[in-house]
């Protein structure tokens, strides 16, 4: 029996899917079911002077309409911790309809209840309201002169400023210097299923929601503290998410409100976002500017580094991607600052997307580096092998794994960078280019203790559980694997089961972590069951296996065999059946390794793109991508493939396509769907190359696996950025790059 782990199992979901037989959260079958709509503010700063209802109380089919007058209260709003920590993670600090204040554009002011989403649309158009309006700051260039630096962001988890060595004296006395300042349009997510919460109580204190969530414990939590419920009382369902991108990592405030609704309306309610709302309801990557300055020698080795951040953040929340992290560690630096500058504006509070802070803070210092080597006349890529660092610059300790020469290596191999023409050239109209960019992202642990259920029957099949979701990163197919080598079984005799606060509670997937996490938990559980029932074989007396050494027992195709002698041994069935066993079952708990053991934790990749410009219309066309990373061990070839290649995608879009556009007039997102808001689409997509290099890795789980939700993205767009300008001759200092840009 060849191992599971490290194969290309087809997704144990992906039949369900393709058939529609698969239920997300807005298709779930619920008797006496009703449908909410949110009515959003008009304006970004002020308050409600005057709400008239009556109107549409009155339109056919209406049971209820909220507002701040007659929503109940919610009992505190938890503070703002991200999802990974395992705890209740609100997206905000701040909870809409609690009173007249407006704060942002978009924000609910009003729910109403009807038995169908139309009639309940259709009422929430008949709502008269009335504001006293006054000025908003929704851009950065309102308000550059109210920055400040806060004392922590992300959430409270990181400082909101970071040094090593002088900078100062070290750019004074650098023979080269290189300082760019970038700028960063807001993003949003946009996946394919908008957020939606399905509210169910079955008694005054036990409530059912159906969630599209990255984390059933985290919506658990979240809503219990809001409703000032012991999490007891909570289920969080969420079988099958269509895509998040970081939109429901954190907590938003439509699960609790459809509970609410739900409560005082007496039936199941459901609550689903439009396309419109979505833009408004579950944060988005901030608008930012970064500022970075090199000082090397004239060889190009770095000797300083000063990064500086500039965002804005809601009223009420600190909040910033963390975008100065990598960027710090990349590189060989003894003289590092980097500050966190926010302004504080009319917006919700912005949240992870994609790679946060990574796809951003990696950009800059990879435009950067190919401008140092520019000036310094080298090959970027051996400007980056001369700054490679073998330990963690800020703390000094070695890497827990690297892998990112051989990533250099094989990118170069597969791209042909060594043999490419670095001369303009052209090709009829298109002028043509080439870039490179490293990528790095944290290995993110979660904090707490990580757990699953393994349950093996007598028949020699097995069940494994945990309150993970699937939201399209085939994590239900990598965990079956995990399971199956563990208990030495084929993977068609193990099921998965995830999706629900019932089940052994684990970390919501963010951070890339999510595989690792449960994943870690799962290998626990499984091992654990295996060496428990080896343990009872060899002390059975009518077992041919008694008296024998557990560790010199292996067990394949689900029999237990002498390692040394394999025609010795018994399957678990036989076992199972000579003792009157029905099933066995173990609880196993990963508790992961503090974030200070004692090494740097970064995943490591290398990106290289190809472009052509159009030299009369400014039009870019990416023509070809390479992408080779080391994210440790590879669980399901397959799926990281897809994942990385989504990634790496993605970094296109950022590149030249995404950006959501503000109208400071009105406060409101300019451009807020998707025949507006500009993702990439196959037409968009160039010839993708995707390799991983497995590194060894013990210090980060037990399987050694990093994550690759997110490593794809990072370098994406500075490769594309700069081989834009190989192409053109012109550097690009803000994205998306877009044609006028280039005329």
């Amino acid at each position: 029996m060849s191992p599971a782990i490290g194969g290309t199992l087809n997704r144990v979901d992906g039949r369900a899917k393709v058939r529609g037989d698969a239920r997300y959260s807005a298709e779930v079958a619920v008797t006496g079911l009703v449908h909410a709509v949110l009515v959003n503010a008009t304006v970004a700063s002020g308050r409600i002077t005057a709400i008239d209802t009556a109107e549409a109380e009155r339109a056919d089919g209406v049971l209820a309409v909220f507002t701040h007058r007659n929503l109940s209260r919610v009992a505190s709003v938890p503070p703002l911790l991200p999802s990974l920590a395992g705890l209740a993670a609100p997206g905000q600090t701040f909870f809409p309809m609690q009173d007249e204040v407006i704060h942002y554009s978009g924000q609910p002011i009003a729910i109403v209840v009807a038995d169908t989403v139309e009639r309940a649309d259709h009422a929430g158009t008949l709502i008269r309201v009335e504001y006293a309006a006054t000025p908003s700051i929704t851009l950065l260039d309102q308000a550059r002169d109210q920055a400040y630096v806060p004392e922590r962001i992300f959430g409270g988890l990181l400082p909101g400023q970071a040094s090593r060595g002088d900078v100062a004296k070290a750019l004074a006395e650098a023979q080269v210097c290189v300082d760019a300042t970038y700028r960063f349009a807001p993003n949003h997510h946009n996946p394919i299923e908008p957020s939606a919460s399905t509210a169910v109580w079955e008694d005054v204190d036990r409530l059912t929601i159906y969630d599209s969530t990255q984390g059933p414990n985290a919506t658990q939590f979240t809503v219990a503290a809001l409703l000032g419920l012991p999490p007891i009382s909570i289920r969080v369902v969420s079988h099958a998410v269509g895509g998040s991108f970081g939109s429901k990592a954190m907590i938003w405030h439509h699960p609790a409100l459809a509970a609410l609704a739900a409560r005082q309306v007496g039936r199941p309610v459901q609550l689903a976002l439009t396309r419109e709302q979505m833009f408004t309801s579950c944060g988005h990557r901030e608008e930012q500017e970064q500022r970075i300055t090199i000082g090397a020698g004239a060889d190009g080795r770095i000797t300083a580094l000063r990064h500086h951040k500039l965002s804005l953040t809601s009223r009420f929340d600190d909040w910033a991607e963390p975008s100065l992290q990598s960027p710090a560690v990349a590189y060989t630096s003894p003289h590092y600052e980097g500050i966190y500058h926010l302004v504080r504006g009319n917006t919700i509070t912005p949240t992870f997307m994609r790679a946060p802070g990574e796809a951003t803070g990696m950009f800059a210092l990879e435009c950067a580096m190919d401008e140092l080597a520019e000036q310094i006349g080298i090959d970027p890529l051996e400007l980056r092998l001369r700054n490679y660092s073998d330990a963690d610059p800020e703390s000094g300790n070695p890497w827990s794994s690297s892998g990112l020469k051989e990533c250099y290596q094989r990118a170069s191999e597969l791209f042909g960078w060594r043999d490419r023409d670095s001369r303009p050239r052209r090709e009829d109209q298109w002028l043509i280019g080439s870039g490179m960019a490293s990528a790095l992202y944290p290995v993110t642990q979660p904090v707490n203790p990580q757990r699953a259920r393994a349950r093996l029957y007598n028949d020699g099949t097995a069940v494994v559980e945990a309150g993970v979701s699937e939201f399209g990163t085939g994590v239900f197919t990598a965990m079956t694997q995990v399971a199956a080598d563990a208990l030495g079984l084929p993977v068609e005799r193990v099921r998965f089961v995830g999706g629900s606060s019932d089940l052994p509670n684990v970390t919501a997937a963010v951070g890339s972590a999510g595989t690792s996490a449960v994943g870690s938990a799962v290998h626990l559980a499984t091992t654990q069951l295996r060496d428990e029932l080896i343990r009872r074989a060899v002390a059975d007396a009518h077992s041919p296996l008694h008296g024998a050494d557990p560790g010199t027992v292996v067990v394949q195709d689900g029999r237990m065999a002498l390692r040394d002698r394999p025609d010795v041994g018994e399957t678990y069935a036989d076992m199972m059946a000579r003792t009157l066993t029905p099933d066995a079952e173990v609880l196993g708990t990963w508790t992961p390794p503090p974030q200070d053991a004692g090494y740097g934790l970064h995943t490591f990749g290398a990106q290289m793109a190809e472009v052509a410009v159009d030299a009369d219309l400014g039009v870019v066309r990416v023509r070809r991508m390479v992408g080779v990373f080391a994210p440790g061990r590879v669980l399901n070839r397959k799926t990281a493939h897809s994942q990385l290649m989504g990634g790496m995608l993605w970094g296109l879009g950022q590149a030249l396509l995404e950006a959501t556009r503000m109208d400071p007039r009105s406060g409101r997102w300019a451009n807020a769907s998707l025949g507006d808001y500009l993702v990439a689409v196959n037409a968009d997509a160039p010839d993708v190359v995707v390799d991983t290099v497995e590194v060894h890795d013990e210090v980060v789980n037990p399987l050694g696996m990093k994550g690759v939700g997110e490593i794809g993205v990072v370098g994406a767009a500075a490769a594309i950025a700069n081989a834009v300008h190989d192409a053109t001759g012109r550097r690009q200092y803000e994205l998306p790059i877009t044609l006028e840009k280039l005329l």
